[in-house]
């Protein structure tokens, strides 16, 4: 699907939809608890119905309403298979609780993923006894992984040390992970630690990392998934560039790595306040920054959408993880602001771009949603109409967007 998108203002207030990153995890734990959790609201992204149809293929029950989701353990399923789709949040994360269940599986996945590296987990994996067919997707997995030393480097990817984790209460015997390198995003790491002990599983710090008790397991609660940042991140961009929104649902003691854009916003020149539970964002006097982007690489396209408007330039670096989401999002990004006019420079871990007025034009949605979602923000505020194409991406984590876009005054076509 193409849109056009008509130049206008954003304003108004908005309800921010749930974390990603906390429904995943929320999930993930109350179905492997031994009883019935609750977990709402209901999230609508493709990557989290992906996370709730593999833990039903592994066997566990959820079920669907309007207001979230009824979870319980059910009994392991040999033989089935996972299908990720576009989610590396839940292949990652479901690769070994898989293997910790030992379930015999074969998943699969779409778009991008089955060239997105796995062979730092699939090697942990055959180390600690499961056999793995291939260490990117499609993989088949045979055996029950075995307890011990997990280590790792903490600077690829989170999600891996999270993975282990969430499957690490589920061994016979004690396990420790273990990083051997400086961590990156470890905010998220944080909240992989606070959902499990929100379930009955400490994670405890260790010298060299974490450890995990097989004396610990699930126990099942009523969990509430806080709104989620990295999405925000996209209204406070237009808010920025020429708006004035409140948002509502977020929670401003999250463990959220991109809570950061708090802090990216404001050096940009915006406006922020927290008026009780609610962030209010106004225009500001844009001035170009520098950003380290090694903890919140999912920004970087809301935060060059705004750089575009912004005085001077802006320098964005530790970026490179970029090179292999859902597109090559250093070089679509760049691909988007030269489309709209902006003078950019590509560098192998991120990108210089030098602020202007954008004008409107084509712009390759690359079959990526957070493209689809930062480059629609800057159209709108952009020198005539655009067309932005594969709109419908945004399903993979934000299906409102444009609901939400047009209620603050967006118009499209």
């Amino acid at each position: 699907m193409d849109i056009k998108i008509i130049p206008s203002s954003l304003s108004g207030e908005i309800n921010v939809p749930p974390s990603k990153s906390a429904a995943h995890r929320a999930l993930i734990c109350a179905a492997l608890s031994e009883g019935v959790s609750r977990v709402e609201p209901y999230c609508t992204s493709k990557d989290i119905k992906a996370t709730a149809a593999c833990l039903r293929a592994l066997g566990m029950k959820i079920e669907e309403d309007e207001k979230g989701y009824t979870v319980g353990k059910g009994e392991v399923k040999l033989g089935g298979t996972l299908n990720f789709n576009e989610s590396g949040s839940t292949a990652r994360f479901l690769l070994p609780v898989a293997a910790a269940l030992g379930a015999d599986i074969t998943a699969v996945g779409q778009g991008r993923l089955p060239e997105r590296p796995m062979k730092v987990l699939t090697d942990l994996l055959r180390q600690h006894g499961v056999e793995v067919s291939s260490d990117n997707l499609p993989i088949t997995l045979k055996g029950k992984m075995t307890a011990g030393e997990f280590a790792l480097p903490g600077n690829i990817s989170s999600q891996y040390i999270s993975g282990l984790m969430l499957a690490a209460p589920l061994l016979d015997g004690d396990t420790e992970i273990i990083p051997t390198t400086g961590l990156e995003s470890v905010g998220y790491i944080d909240m992989t630690v606070e959902a499990m002990k929100g379930q009955g599983v400490e994670v405890k710090e260790t010298e060299k990392g974490w450890k995990i008790s097989s004396d610990d397991s699930y126990k099942p609660r009523d969990i509430k998934t806080e709104g989620d940042w990295s999405q925000v991140a996209f209204f406070m961009s237009a808010a920025a560039i020429g708006g004035d929104i409140k948002v509502h649902g977020l929670s401003f003691a999250s463990r959220q790595g991109d809570m950061a854009a708090l802090d990216v916003f404001a050096a940009f020149g915006a406006n922020i306040s927290i008026e009780g539970d609610v962030l209010h964002i106004r225009k500001g006097d844009l001035r170009g920054i520098e950003v380290n982007a090694a903890d919140i690489p999912d920004m970087v396209p809301a935060i060059a959408a705004t750089a575009a408007f912004a005085r001077g330039k802006t320098v964005i670096h530790s970026a490179e993880r970029l090179r292999i989401k859902e597109s090559d999002r250093i070089k679509t990004t760049l691909a988007a602001l030269t489309a709209l006019g902006i003078k950019t420079e590509e560098r192998p871990d991120g990108m210089i771009i030098y602020g202007g007025k954008p004008k409107g034009g084509f712009i390759d949605g690359a079959n990526d949603h957070r493209i689809v979602m930062a480059f629609s923000v800057a159209a709108a505020f952009a020198e005539g109409e655009s067309v932005i194409s594969g709109a419908e991406a945004i399903n993979k984590s934000y299906p409102e967007f444009f609901e939400d876009f047009k209620k603050l005054g967006g118009k499209i076509q």
